[in-house]
């Protein structure tokens, strides 16, 4: 198994540090670019980083982003207090720019995007945050990918160690995962399973949180 070389996203945000500290440690990953609008505040042997105020500016051939095997999505925000229009362009908008960015740059790529539990593959539901997530799924699936993997990750437990957990998230990061374990993930596994997507595939592009737990094994 050769080691990997990733880009990823979110590395100021929980879910994305927690994914970066993963992969500073695993073996099976050699060097990782963390695309970001500000500094992570880690360094590494293995990390370089490359800081774009927005990514919608993003040229589409920017050498940068060349030589990579795998990009990790993993930034994103709340749909709280955000009207459509906007969630769209933060979420869809700037999530299919960088995605074209890093496949012209490396065209036999595998693309993981951080959606959410209950996401809308319809595009028609109810839930604003949910139709947008859905449909932001359904556009990467049809981008020329080698593959393009959808994770759907419930809870997520941190790494310790992270520096990006919010106040209010903390009293809960104990028990949930006890009271419910089918519900819950570590941050490590959901790290794991996004290097083992690169190296093995799995048969369904969108996992949900019982696929993230069997393709971190």
């Amino acid at each position: 198994m050769n080691p990997i070389k990733i880009i990823l996203t979110g590395a100021t945000g929980m879910v994305g540090e927690g994914v970066l500290m993963e992969c500073l440690e695993n073996p099976n990953v050699s060097e990782i670019l963390s695309v970001s609008r500000k500094p992570s505040g880690k360094t590494h042997a293995k990390l370089k980083e490359y800081l774009v105020p927005d990514f919608l500016s993003l040229n589409l051939d920017d050498e940068n982003l060349k030589g990579y095997n795998a990009c990790f999505f993993c930034a994103g925000i709340s749909s709280i207090g955000m009207n459509e229009e906007d969630y769209t362009k933060i979420t869809y908008d700037t999530t299919i720019h960088f995605a074209r960015a890093v496949l012209n740059q490396n065209p036999d790529m595998v693309f993981n995007y951080v959606s959410g539990a209950s996401t809308d593959s319809t595009e028609s539901g109810k839930l604003m945050w949910a139709r947008v997530k859905g449909r932001t799924e359904n556009a990467l699936k049809k981008m020329g990918f080698r593959n393009a993997f959808n994770f759907r990750p419930g809870f997520m437990k941190p790494v310790e160690g992270q520096i990006n957990v919010k106040w209010f998230f903390k009293p809960f990061i104990w028990f949930f995962p006890v009271l419910l374990p089918s519900k819950s993930l570590t941050l490590h596994e959901v790290g794991r399973a996004m290097i083992n997507a690169v190296h093995k595939g799995y048969p369904t592009s969108t996992l949900e949180i019982r696929d993230i737990k069997n393709l971190a094994i």
